[in-house]
């Protein structure tokens, strides 16, 4: 499919989907988040596929939402525009595969949710993190309030939230938003190479670790441990697991080509 807002490259098992509104720091409106819900449908129905990369072009990842949608929202309006984005960010919690937030720039108000709806963040020495929603006498809205107490600690989140500073990458990192920063002009290159060694990895034991993890997380150790076995007993029948085991005796490295089925 054609996108207008957004791009999508799909090589060697990996997917880059860059937000491409440039002129405005790539801000969110009720077109992007359109093209966003469909291209992650695409990308969760090829198989082919087993990482994906968001990143931004020009100088941001996503410097928010577009105020000049948000200045023309009744209550309404603005609970549904909420809706569809906190819809959007649970499609892609919700994917079997890898994402990986490449944060080239300001990740600020929606931008900052994105990310923090990945399974982690690599961000770029220059990039600033916040949700200044605040500023504009709103809170949040795809999410931020919820995600962010869940990384950083509810009085971290209140405080980001209810003053609406930016923080830089590097705060990010200390506090558990951001997972690695890399100088910006390597930061594409560091993520790609990562994305091929997660992208050699098995299919069926890269989704069993992310389904555990996520699924595991809220719930009580004894539970989240019983996940955890009935996921390890899964990936025993998996023809990865086999060549895995038969690479390591022989000394060469593993060659996964399994399926889900």
């Amino acid at each position: 499919m054609s996108y207008k807002t957004i791009k999508l490259d799909i090589s060697d098992a990996i997917a880059t989907l860059t937000f491409n509104r440039p002129d405005v720091l790539n801000a969110l409106n009720p077109e992007v988040i359109g093209e966003f819900q469909v291209a992650i449908a695409e990308i969760q129905g090829n198989e082919t596929v087993k990482v994906l990369i968001l990143t931004g072009e020009g100088r941001a990842f996503i410097a928010g939402a577009d105020i000049k949608v948000l200045e023309n929202l009744d209550p309404l309006g603005a609970k549904q525009f909420a809706q569809a984005g906190q819809w959007t960010l649970f499609a892609l919690e919700a994917m079997d595969i890898p994402v990986i937030a490449c944060v080239n720039g300001f990740a600020l108000g929606g931008g900052c949710e994105i990310a923090m709806a990945c399974d982690f963040v690599y961000s770029a020495e220059s990039a600033k993190f916040g949700q200044p929603e605040i500023n504009l006498g709103l809170i949040p809205g795809f999410g931020g309030t919820q995600r962010l107490c869940r990384l950083v600690g509810k009085a971290r989140a209140k405080e980001l939230c209810m003053t609406g500073r930016m923080l830089s990458a590097q705060e990010a990192h200390l506090m558990g938003l951001v997972t690695r920063v890399f100088p910006d002009e390597t930061l594409l290159e560091e993520t790609l190479k990562i994305a091929n060694t997660i992208a050699q990895k098995g299919v069926v034991s890269l989704r069993a670790v992310k389904h555990v993890i996520d699924n595991g997380f809220d719930i009580d150790l004894r539970n989240g441990c019983a996940l955890e076995a009935d996921a390890f007993s899964v990936c025993f029948a998996s023809a990865d697991h086999k060549e895995g085991t038969t690479a390591f005796l022989e000394k060469r490295p593993p060659k996964f080509e399994g399926k889900l089925v």
